[in-house]
């Protein structure tokens, strides 16, 4: 089992990252939350992983904060829940902010991130409600990126791997993007507008 990963980051291309440990690239899925705070390709990175063996796939997740790993972790025991979910909610709350949203039952609020329906945003509550108290902020926001593309259509390519429809994440970026705008400060905007 994998619980930590400290090499090169090799590429950034969210929600992927490669980390460049010992010469083994490994393929690493992160939230946005992660990824904002990433240093620029060639850097040295230091991840918290949660490794997920499946019968048919290996999976790695990685965060800057032991405390979003936790969450991520967490989310998963509500029952309909899997990794896409945990990673959306993560790039659109900070562990501080989800744990709020549960203990006042902000029904509302889960709604407005990807794959939350209103029953499951009600299992949340109920099952979570307890587990969340002492929840750690999970850190601030940034990207960058590895293969070369306009900042817009990154940006979009990103709301889609969190669970955003390709025509939501369009109008998502559209609304958002600013001239000079980069694709980080794009999601940025986009997350905080959905949630809103």
């Amino acid at each position: 089992m994998i619980g930590r990963l400290r090499g090169i980051l090799a590429s950034k291309q969210p929600p992927w990252l490669v980390i460049d440990v010992g010469g083994v690239g490994y393929e690493v899925e992160a939230p946005m939350s992660t990824i904002y705070d990433l240093p620029e390709a060639g850097r040295e990175v230091a991840l918290y992983v949660h490794y997920a063996a499946k019968e048919d796939t290996v999976s790695l997740y990685g965060f800057l904060h032991e405390a979003e790993r936790a969450l991520f972790r967490t989310i998963q025991k509500v029952s309909g829940i899997g990794a896409k979910t945990a990673l959306a909610v993560l790039s659109g709350v900070s562990t501080a902010e989800f744990a709020r949203l549960v203990q006042s039952g902000d029904i509302a609020s889960l709604t407005r991130i990807p794959g939350i329906g209103k029953k499951t945003a009600e299992r949340i509550i109920v099952e979570l409600r307890d587990r969340v108290d002492g929840m750690a902020l999970a850190g601030p926001v940034g990207i960058a990126g590895g293969v070369p593309k306009d900042p817009p259509t990154e940006a979009a390519s990103a709301l889609q791997q969190l669970g955003y429809k390709p025509a939501e994440a369009a109008r998502l970026v559209k609304e958002a993007a600013a001239n000079g705008d980069n694709a980080e400060a794009i999601i940025r905007k986009a997350l905080k507008a959905a949630l809103r």
